[in-house]
C-alpha cells in the first residue's frame, strides 16, 4: 500500500473505531463484533508501524477505548483506568506468557506467579473512600476521566458503605493514619443473569424495547439520571484493583484479593495463584466449562503478573498494562443454512453483505442474520449462498458467521461477487485499489440522502442556519428532498411551514384543539427560505466540499477550484490533472475523477446551477500583499481571542501562506491558542515551532516570518 492510500485508510479505520466505540461504550449498543473490531485496530496498528508519521496522538491505538457522556459531571481518576490486552487463543496467550517469563527472569527453580480471575462481563467502576468512607464512584470513561455515577452506586447494595476496620488497618503508612488518604479501588458492575431475565420480561409486556445482554442492561442501569430506576435494577459488583498498589500493605494480587474482602467488598471467589503455563490453561479450560453455570456473564479469565513489585518493573503501554493480559473464551457455536447474502448500503455509500440464514439459537436468543462486513471478509470465510454454515454470537451478543461446512457444500455452490449497480439507487459501484470497501458515490441515492444532507448544510460548507438534522430528517420523510439540488429546486415557504414538528398542543384555544400536531409554521419557513437563498452565494470551493466526496475536506476543496475555477474544468479534469494539484496526490485524484463520471452527480450539479448556486470562481486577482509567507504551510489549533481560526486562516493566505488542518513534517508553524490539544503534543514531538496568538498578530500585520 503506498502512502497516500495508507493515509486515506488509516483515517477511515480511526473514524470506524471512533464511530464504534461510542457504540459500544457511550449508547451500550454496538453493531459490530469484537472480532471485527480488533480487527479494525490491528490493521490500524499495521499501518501505523510501516508509516509512523501517520500516527496521531488522538488515534485509537494511542489511547484506551471508552467515553464521557455530558450528561454526567466528570471525574478524574486518581490514576489511568487502562484497556487489557487481548489474547484471542491459547497461541496468543502463551506467547505472552513466553514473553513476561522471559523479561522477568523466570527459571524452573524460581518461576513467575500469575493470578487467573474471571473476566466479568460488566461496566468498570472506580469507587473512592475517605477515611474509610465512600465519597465518589466513576465509570471508567476515556480512561482518565469517568462519569460521575456516585448516587447511583449508592443504591447498588453490595457496595459498602464503610469500609470494615480489619482492612483499613492493613493500609500502608503512606497513606496516612487510618486511612486519611483517599483510596480508589476499581471493579466490575455487573447484571445477575436472573435479574435479566425478569427486566427483560417487565419490559416485554410493558412494549419496551429489550436489553440485547446483561452488560448492555447493566450500563443502562448504571448511567441512569435517576438513582431509582438504578435502584430497581439489582445490579452487583466484583472488586479487584487499587488505583495505587502501595497504599496497601500487600505485595502480591492474591494477596490483595483477599485484603479487599477483608475490606466488606465482594471479591469473585474463583481465582488461582498458578506458577506454569500449564496451570493456567487449566484454570482457563474449567473456567470455560463453569460459564454457564454461573449467575453472571464471563467472557474470558484475566491473567495477571501475581507480584506487585514485577508489576511495576514491567510497566504500561499507552492503552494496557504489560502484565495482564485478556484471555478470551470462544463463542458457543450452531450449525444453520445460508439461504442468501443481501446487500444494504449504509449512509456513507459503503455496501455492506448481510448474511441471512435459517433461525438457530445461539447463546439463549435465536438468530436468522448476521454481517459479513465486506467482500474480503466473504473470500476469507469463503461462504456461498446454500452452504452449511457455523454460526456463533462475538461476545455472546453480536451474531456472526464462523464458515462453512465444507463437506456438505452443494455441488452447485457458486462464489459471491458483488453488485456491479447500487440496488438502492443503480448507480455503478465503486472499488478502489486498497481499499476494502465497495462504494455507491451517488449523490442522489436514498441510502445515503440524510447524510449528504446533513453535510451540505453544515457550517463549512453551506452553512444553512435552521435546516439542521431534525428538519432534514422531516423533509425527507415527507418526500421534499432526496438530493442537495431539492433544497433549492423542490423546496417552498408552504412545504415547510406544513411540517409537523412532532410535538402536539396540550390545550384548545381557537386556533387549534389539544392534541393536535403543532407545525413549523410561515415564520420560521421564511427564516430557512431566507439561508437557503443565501447560501447559494457560498464560494464554489464550499460547493465542492459540500458535496462529501471521499477524500475532500475543506483545504483540498480550496486547492481545487484554485487549479479548476469552474465545474466545467474540474469535471473534465483529467487524473493526473487532479493529481498534480497540492494536496491530492493518485489516490483522492482518483476518487475525484470517479466521482465526476456518474451522471447523477451530473445531474445534480446542473440543477445545482440552474437554480443560482456559484460553480464558478472568478479568476484570482493579483494579491494585494507581498507574497512573503508563500512556501510556509501554518496550523491552527485552540481558541484565539482577537479572532477567529477562519479569520486568522484567511490573514495569513493573504500573505501568501498555506493553511492547512493537520499537523505533519511539512508543517512550518504551529499556531497554538488556548485549550490546544493533541494537534500541540504532535507539533511538539515532530519538532515543529509554536507560535502563540501575539506572534500570529504581529505576522498578520506585518507578513513578516516569524523568528523562532
Amino acid at each position: 500500500m503506498d502512502k497516500d492510500s495508507a493515509r486515506a485508510r488509516a483515517q477511515e479505520l480511526r473514524e470506524l473505531l471512533d464511530y464504534n466505540a461510542y457504540r459500544y461504550y457511550a449508547l451500550d449498543d454496538p453493531e459490530v463484533t469484537d472480532a471485527q473490531f480488533d480487527q479494525w485496530l490491528m490493521e490500524l496498528q499495521d499501518i501505523e508501524a510501516q508509516y509512523p508519521d501517520l500516527v496521531v496522538p488522538e488515534s485509537y491505538t494511542q489511547r484506551v477505548g471508552g467515553y464521557v457522556s455530558p450528561q454526567f459531571a466528570e471525574v478524574t481518576h486518581a490514576r489511568p483506568m487502562y484497556s487489557i490486552d487481548d489474547a484471542m487463543n491459547l497461541e496468543e496467550l502463551d506467547a505472552w506468557l513466553a514473553k513476561t517469563d522471559e523479561a522477568l527472569g523466570s527459571t524452573p527453580e524460581h518461576p513467575v506467579a500469575y493470578t487467573c480471575e474471571l473476566k466479568i462481563d460488566g461496566l468498570g467502576v472506580a469507587v473512592t473512600y475517605r477515611n474509610g468512607e465512600f465519597v465518589r464512584a466513576a465509570t471508567r470513561g476515556n480512561g482518565t476521566v469517568g462519569e460521575d455515577v456516585t448516587l447511583n452506586v449508592r443504591t447498588i447494595k453490595d457496595v459498602p458503605v464503610e469500609l470494615d476496620a480489619k482492612g483499613l488497618d492493613a493500609l500502608s503508612d503512606a497513606s496516612g493514619p487510618q486511612g486519611q488518604s483517599l483510596l480508589e479501588v476499581r471493579g466490575e458492575v455487573y447484571m445477575p443473569k436472573s435479574e435479566f431475565v425478569r427486566l427483560n420480561s417487565e419490559r416485554d409486556l410493558a412494549g419496551l424495547p429489550v436489553f440485547a445482554n446483561p452488560r448492555n442492561a447493566a450500563a443502562g442501569s448504571l448511567r441512569q439520571k435517576d438513582p431509582r430506576i438504578t435502584r430497581g435494577r439489582k445490579l452487583a459488583t466484583f472488586i479487584y484493583a487499587v488505583a495505587d498498589p502501595s497504599m496497601v500493605h500487600v505485595t502480591t494480587q492474591q494477596q490483595f484479593l483477599e485484603w479487599l474482602a477483608s475490606c466488606g467488598f465482594v471479591v469473585n471467589d474463583h481465582f488461582r495463584r498458578c506458577d506454569s503455563a500449564a496451570e493456567v490453561h487449566e484454570f482457563c479450560a474449567q473456567a470455560l466449562a463453569q460459564r454457564n453455570d454461573l449467575n453472571y456473564d464471563i467472557d474470558g479469565v484475566v491473567v495477571k503478573v501475581d507480584s506487585f513489585a514485577s508489576q511495576e518493573a514491567l510497566g504500561f503501554t499507552s492503552r494496557a498494562p504489560r502484565w495482564a493480559i485478556a484471555f478470551k473464551f470462544p463463542p458457543e457455536e450452531k450449525e444453520t443454512v445460508l439461504r442468501d447474502i443481501r446487500i444494504q448500503v449504509g449512509r456513507t455509500g459503503v455496501l455492506t453483505p448481510v448474511a441471512e440464514f435459517d433461525p438457530v439459537v445461539v447463546a439463549g436468543s435465536t438468530i436468522a442474520r448476521a454481517t459479513l462486513h465486506n467482500m474480503d471478509e466473504i473470500e476469507r470465510r469463503n461462504v456461498r449462498v446454500g452452504d452449511t454454515i457455523i454460526v456463533h454470537k462475538a461476545g455472546d451478543v453480536i451474531p456472526e458467521v464462523v464458515g462453512p461446512v465444507l463437506a456438505k457444500r452443494p455441488s452447485d455452490s457458486a462464489p459471491f461477487h458483488m453488485p456491479a449497480l447500487c440496488p438502492s439507487c443503480g448507480s455503478p459501484v465503486v472499488h478502489e485499489e486498497g481499499e476494502v470497501a465497495y462504494r455507491c458515490i451517488s449523490i442522489d441515492c436514498p441510502a445515503q440522502s440524510l447524510e449528504r444532507l446533513e453535510h451540505w448544510q453544515s457550517r463549512k460548507a453551506m452553512d444553512i442556519d435552521g435546516m439542521g438534522p431534525e428538519m432534514i430528517g422531516r423533509l425527507v420523510a415527507a418526500g421534499y428532498l432526496r438530493d442537495v439540488a431539492d433544497i433549492y429546486d423542490n423546496l417552498d415557504a408552504e412545504k415547510i411551514a406544513a411540517l409537523p414538528t412532532g410535538r402536539t398542543y396540550q390545550t384548545t384555544t381557537k386556533t387549534h384543539q389539544a392534541g393536535d400536531p403543532i407545525l413549523v409554521g410561515v415564520k420560521t419557513a421564511k427564516k430557512l427560505m431566507d439561508q437557503i437563498e443565501k447560501s447559494k452565494d457560498r464560494p464554489f470551493s464550499r460547493v465542492i466540499f459540500g458535496l462529501g466526496i471521499q477524500h475532500v475536506g475543506s483545504s483540498v476543496a480550496d486547492a481545487l477550484t484554485a487549479a479548476f475555477p469552474s465545474l466545467q474544468v474540474l469535471a473534465s479534469a483529467t487524473e493526473e490533472q487532479l493529481a498534480a494539484v497540492d494536496g491530492v496526490g493518485p489516490v483522492v485524484a482518483s476518487t475525484i475523477a470517479e466521482f465526476f463520471s456518474i451522471p447523477e452527480n451530473l445531474e445534480v450539479l446542473h440543477r445545482l446551477e440552474a437554480a443560482g448556486l456559484r460553480l464558478t470562481d472568478e479568476a484570482p486577482a493579483t494579491p494585494k500583499l507581498p507574497q512573503t509567507l508563500a512556501g510556509l504551510t501554518f496550523v491552527l489549533t485552540g481558541s484565539l481571542d482577537s479572532l477567529t481560526r477562519e479569520e486568522a486562516g484567511e490573514a495569513l493566505k493573504a500573505w501568501g501562506a498555506k493553511v492547512s488542518g493537520s499537523v505533519s513534517k511539512k508543517t512550518s508553524y504551529l499556531v497554538a491558542g488556548a485549550k490546544a490539544g493533541s494537534k500541540l503534543t504532535k507539533a511538539q514531538s515532530l519538532g515543529v515551532p509554536v507560535l502563540d496568538e501575539e506572534a500570529l498578530l504581529h505576522i498578520i500585520q506585518t507578513g513578516e516570518k516569524p523568528e523562532v
